[in-house]
C-alpha cells in the first residue's frame, strides 16, 4: 500500500480535554497563562533518552482559535534544560519534520550539540500525533498489484480506490478534527509553548515540513521568533504536488551521476562504459525482472526502489553498483549469484521501499497535505503514463504521481497554508543539492522569499544536516549560539562521499572489496 497508518483507539474525548477557560480581553490569555507541570519522559513513550533527563508535560489549546472558547486538545511538549545556565539564551524549539512526525525525543537526539548548553531543547507532538490529541486512521489493506512502479493502465483504478479509501478511514476515525489539523494552528500551538513557558522570544530549528512550519511561525508571529534554522526546506509558494516534480528532477540527477561515476569504472562494475550503457543494463535487469526473480529481487519494484534510494547516497554508490554487476550476470548469462549477494539485494530492497514509503506514511501527513490543492484522477493517470516510462524510479509513480487521498477530501478546508515573510532577524536555510525529498531548487526558493542565508550542501543526497554533517553543524552552532552569520551564499562538502575507486586503469582489473548494501544502508540517515 502507497501509505500505511498506525491503527488505534480513538480518544473518546478527543474535543473536550479540559474544562472552559473563562472569558478575558485577550481569548487566548488563560491558554498562555495555564501552568506547566514537568514530569520524567517515559521512555516508551518519546524513544530512547539515552541517559539524558529529558522533562514531558502536557498543555492545552483550542481546537479552533477562530473560537478558543470552543473544545480543546492536548499538545505534549518535552523539555532538556540547557546544561550551561549560565550562558543560557532561552529556548529552541525543535520539529523534525513529517508532516506529522512526533517531535517529544528530538531533544535527547541533539542533546549532545553545543546548542544544548546554551538553550533549553523543547520538543512537541504536533496536534493530531504521537501523545498529543490523536487524529488516527485505519489500517488500509496492502495494494494487490504487482510492480507496482510501472502499472499498467487497467491497475490505475486500484490507484483510486486505495486513496479514496485512506481519506474515508482517517474521516471515519477522526473526522470532527480533520479541519483543524494544519500547519498554521500547529504553529499557534507552538506560541502557546512559547507564552506558557515564559519567554518573550523563540528560537526554532525545523527539519524537512518543520521548515514550512517554522516559516509560518514566523509569518504569523516575526516579533517572537529571534534565531531559525530551516533544514531541508520546503518551497512556500509551491503546493506540495508540485514540489513532487522537483523530486523527480533531483532523483533523475543522482541516477545520472552514478551511471557517469560506473561508467568510469567498467573495469570494476562491467555495467557499460557510457553513463547510457550502464541505464540501459539496468533496463535490461528490469526487463528481465518482469518475468522472473533477479538476485533476491523478486519484481521490477524492488529495483526501481533500489536504484532511486540508494543512488542519491553516494557512499552505496559502489556497493549497488556491485550488486547490480551480479544480476546483469544473472540475466545475461544464467549465473545466478552466491546466496549472500542474493539476500544482500532483497534485503537492501526492503530496505529502500521501506524508507522511500516511511517519507509519506507519518500519521497526521495525510490530513494536513490536504492544505494544498491536489490532480484529479484522470491527470494523474496521465502523469503515471509519463513517468513510468520516463522515470520509474524511487517510487515516482505509486509515491508521487499516483492519486493522493487528499483529491477526494471529505472535509472542509478552513485554511490554506500562508504566503512565507520575514519580519524577524536573519536564519539559516540548509539544503543538498541531491536531497530527492526537499529538492534543492525548494531550499533556494525558501532562502529567496525569506532573505535567509543559505548553506549549500555538495553532492550529498542526505535530507537532514544538522548533528551529521561537521561543515553544517559548525555553522549552524556558530549562529545559534554565537550569532555569527555565516556568508549570504555558503557551502559545504558532503556528509559522505563515493568510495575511493580509481577510474579505468590497468590497475584497476582487480575489483577492490565492496562491502553489503545492507551494511551501508544500517549507516545512511534517511
Amino acid at each position: 500500500m502507497r501509505f500505511s497508518r498506525s491503527s488505534g483507539v480513538v480518544l473518546a474525548s478527543v474535543l473536550t480535554l479540559a474544562t472552559a477557560v473563562p472569558a478575558a480581553a485577550d481569548p487566548l490569555t488563560d491558554f498562555h497563562r495555564q501552568p506547566v507541570s514537568w514530569s520524567p519522559c517515559d521512555e516508551t513513550k518519546v524513544g530512547p533518552l539515552e541517559g539524558l533527563p529529558l522533562e514531558c508535560a502536557t498543555l492545552v489549546a483550542p481546537v479552533d482559535y477562530r473560537n478558543p472558547a470552543g473544545d480543546r486538545l492536548q499538545v505534549a511538549i518535552s523539555r532538556l534544560k540547557a546544561t550551561d545556565p549560565a550562558r543560557r539564551r532561552g529556548i529552541l524549539l525543535v520539529n523534525p519534520g513529517g508532516p506529522g512526525a512526533p517531535g517529544l525525543g528530538l531533544p535527547v537526539q541533539l542533546g549532545r550539540q553545543e546548542i544544548a548548553q546554551v538553550y533549553d531543547l523543547i520538543g512537541f507532538d504536533p496536534r493530531g500525533v504521537g501523545q498529543s490529541t490523536q487524529l488516527q486512521c485505519t489500517v488500509i489493506d496492502e495494494l494487490p498489484i504487482k510492480n507496482q512502479t510501472r502499472p499498467a493502465d487497467a491497475d490505475f483504478g486500484v490507484f483510486t480506490a486505495n486513496a479514496k479509501a485512506e481519506d474515508h478511514a482517517c474521516q471515519e476515525a477522526g473526522g470532527a478534527l480533520r479541519p483543524y489539523i494544519n500547519t498554521n494552528n500547529t504553529a499557534r500551538d507552538m506560541d502557546i509553548i512559547r507564552a506558557v513557558l515564559g519567554e518573550q522570544r523563540t528560537n526554532y530549528l525545523g527539519y524537512s515540513y518543520g521548515t514550512q512550519l517554522g516559516a509560518t511561525y514566523g509569518t504569523l508571529f516575526p516579533s517572537r521568533l529571534d534565531r531559525s534554522v530551516l533544514d531541508s526546506a520546503l518551497d512556500p509558494a509551491k503546493s506540495w504536488h508540485e514540489q513532487d516534480f522537483d523530486s523527480v528532477d533531483a532523483i533523475r540527477a543522482n541516477i545520472d551521476l552514478w551511471a557517469e561515476w560506473v561508467a568510469a569504472r567498467n573495469n570494476t562494475f562491467a555495467l557499460g562504459t557510457s553513463a547510457d550503457a550502464v541505464k540501459a543494463a539496468i533496463e535490461e535487469i528490469a526487463t528481465a525482472l518482469r518475468t522472473r526473480s533477479i538476485a533476491g529481487m523478486t519484481e521490477v519494484s524492488h529495483l526501481d526502489y533500489g536504484i532511486g534510494f540508494y543512488t542519491r547516497y553516494r557512499e552505496s554508490w559502489a556497493s549497488y553498483a556491485n550488486r547490480m554487476q551480479f544480476a546483469l550476470i544473472e540475466v545475461r548469462q544464467g549465473i545466478k549469484a552466491a546466496p549472500s549477494v542474493a539476500e544482500d539485494l532483497a534485503n537492501a530492497s526492503r530496505i529502500a521501499r521501506e524508507r522511500t514509503v516511511l517519507h509519506t506514511q507519518e500519521k497526521a501527513g495525510v490530513t494536513v497535505k490536504c492544505e494544498w490543492n491536489w490532480p484529479d484522477p484522470q491527470t494523474s493517470y496521465r502523469e503515471m503514463r509519463r513517468y513510468r516510462q520516463a522515470m520509474p524510479y524511487g517510487g515516482v509513480v505509486p509515491e508521487l504521481m499516483a492519486p493522493n487521498p487528499c483529491a477526494f477530501r471529505s472535509f472542509q478546508r478552513l485554511q490554506t497554508p500562508v504566503r512565507a515573510t520575514r519580519g524577524y532577524p536573519v536564519g539559516l536555510v540548509v539544503q543538498a543539492d541531491g536531497d530527492t525529498q526537499t529538492a534543492y531548487p525548494n531550499g533556494v526558493a525558501m532562502a529567496t522569499a525569506l532573505g535567509d542565508t543559505l548553506i549549500s550542501v555538495r553532492d550529498d543526497g542526505n535530507h537532514g544536516h544538522y548533528r551529521y554533517n561537521d561543515c553544517v553543524t559548525k555553522l549552524v552552532d556558530g549562529y545559534l549560539v554565537r550569532g555569527v552569520l555565516p556568508p549570504s551564499r555558503s557551502s559545504c562538502p558532503p556528509y559522505a562521499e563515493a568510495p575511493d575507486i580509481p577510474v579505468d586503469t590497468r590497475s584497476s582489473l582487480v575489483a577492490p572489496a565492496i562491502e553489503s548494501l545492507t551494511a551501508v544502508a544500517s549507516r545512511i540517515h534517511p
